[in-house]
């Protein structure tokens, strides 16, 4: 039976750290195209969360969100999860991982059966949950996640646990995420050849919606923004759902390369001007400052002659600079903006935009997408987590965060129901059928 209660575990105290003990470990490792990151989180004997440890490194053998080099990824993926095993002091065997490409797909099927007025008995919620489970059409892509989002009785909305209550008919809706099979394995099998099992292969949006939104927000409706290096993922949640998702093209590397072709310059020059002098919002005094190309350090070979434009200390304007980004910037909000309209979160029926991911971490970019939006737009990040490193606690490291969060609630996918799973077709989103069956148990066992 699915749990229902999805709310985010309380941080415990550093006081009450020492004196806690550690029931569970468990590790989650994102692989993006700029960084692959690592974290090592401890669950309490009472419930609550502590960061153990966490590290991260560029990325290699990634790009768009897929594997493209299976030797690189794997030595990336491995180097980020030995840094964090140092920080932690801990070593883990296996790993929820987060997926953001291979043409990810939301969609919800609803369900009814008829109860007849009686009670709801356990054996009525399996027998719905079966039900569904069979509505369940693939179409030949592998199915991440089939969740029970909540129940219905009699057409009535949010209910969390229908057993012991009474109704004519009861309903569930469910969340499912579909995903291309081939990518999926692929990044299933660079963390295998790290030497790591996979507990889970969790759709990247809804990890991040699980560090970046609040339980009301995700019921009343919002949209999910996260602006990665090479893909940026719209996503609209609602009635405690994801309902629709939309992946672009498009990414705060293609800014990078914009400056870059832009000066004539290197890459990590223009990753560093972005970064550090950048801004989506203009002041007038940019035309004022002058900001040096070269940074501390650089090996005057490996960077090349002056940049394009720059005076003979090697220096440009601000203004030039942020000049190319928001001109790219433009470019991304447009397309963000198709696809907000094209998932019915546009107009009237649009609301409050959350960005994440670490092409929000941009200066001025909240103020520059609301304009752009016509919406009001926050920042979101993950929420504060007893021993989670500074560093880590941006919108760049939400997502990994999440899927941490996301690892703790472990939802019950509706496969692992009824005992003729053992005897159905695997999908291709169950990557463990006993561990799915044992958290199936232990649901059981907590909630009944």
């Amino acid at each position: 039976m699915a749990r229902q209660n999805t709310a985010v575990k309380k941080p415990v105290p550093k006081p009450a750290l020492s004196k806690a003990r550690l029931a569970k470990v468990f590790g989650a490792v994102n692989v993006g195209s700029f960084r692959i990151s690592a974290m090592i989180m401890g669950e309490t004997e009472t419930g609550d969360l502590v960061v153990l440890g966490s590290g991260h490194r560029a990325s290699n053998g990634v790009k768009r969100g897929y594997v493209t080099d299976m030797k690189a990824a794997t030595y990336a993926i491995r180097d980020a999860v030995e840094r964090a095993e140092k920080n932690a002091g801990t070593n883990v065997q296996s790993v929820w991982i987060a997926c953001a490409g291979a043409g990810l797909k939301s969609t919800t099927t609803t369900v009814e059966i008829d109860i007849g007025g009686r009670r709801i008995e356990e054996d009525d919620i399996e027998l719905l949950l079966l039900e569904a489970r069979d509505r369940i059409h693939p179409d030949g892509r592998s199915v991440l996640h089939a969740i029970p989002a909540h129940y219905t009785l009699d057409g009535a909305h949010g209910v969390a646990n229908p057993r012991g209550l009474h109704a004519e008919r009861l309903g569930v809706d469910i969340h499912v995420m579909l995903a291309d099979g081939a990518p999926v394995r692929n990044l299933m099998e660079a963390v295998q050849n790290a030497h790591l099992d996979v507990e889970a292969v969790v759709a990247a949006p809804l990890a991040s919606g699980y560090a970046c939104l609040t339980e009301e927000e995700r019921d009343l409706g919002v949209a999910l923004v996260e602006i990665g290096s090479d893909v940026t993922s719209v996503s609209v949640f609602a009635a405690g759902m994801l309902l629709g998702l939309r992946s672009i093209p498009l990414g705060s590397g293609d800014i990078t390369d914009a400056v870059a072709s832009a000066f004539g310059i290197r890459r990590f020059q223009a990753e560093r001007l972005k970064c550090v002098s950048g801004s989506a919002i203009a002041s007038p005094s940019d035309h004022r400052e002058m900001i040096p190309v070269h940074g501390p350090g650089d090996n005057e070979a490996a960077t090349g002659a002056n940049a394009r434009g720059a005076d003979d200390k090697n220096r440009i304007a601000r203004a030039e600079l942020i000049s190319v980004i928001t001109q790219s910037q433009s470019i991304l909000m447009g397309e963000i903006g198709k696809a907000l309209k094209e998932l019915g979160f546009a107009g009237v029926r649009g609301g409050q935009v959350v960005l994440t991911g670490g092409g929000a971490e941009l200066a001025g970019l909240a103020e520059f997408a609301q304009s752009a939006l016509a919406m009001p737009v926050r920042l979101g990040q993950a929420p504060t987590l007893t021993g989670m490193p500074e560093a880590h606690a941006t919108p760049g490291f939400s997502g990994l965060a999440g899927l941490c969060l996301y690892a703790a609630v472990d939802p019950i996918d509706i496969r692992a129901v009824g005992t003729r799973y053992s005897e159905t077709l695997d999908f291709g989103g169950s990557v463990n059928l006993f561990a799915g069956l044992s958290r199936l148990w232990r649901a059981l066992k907590e909630n009944f």
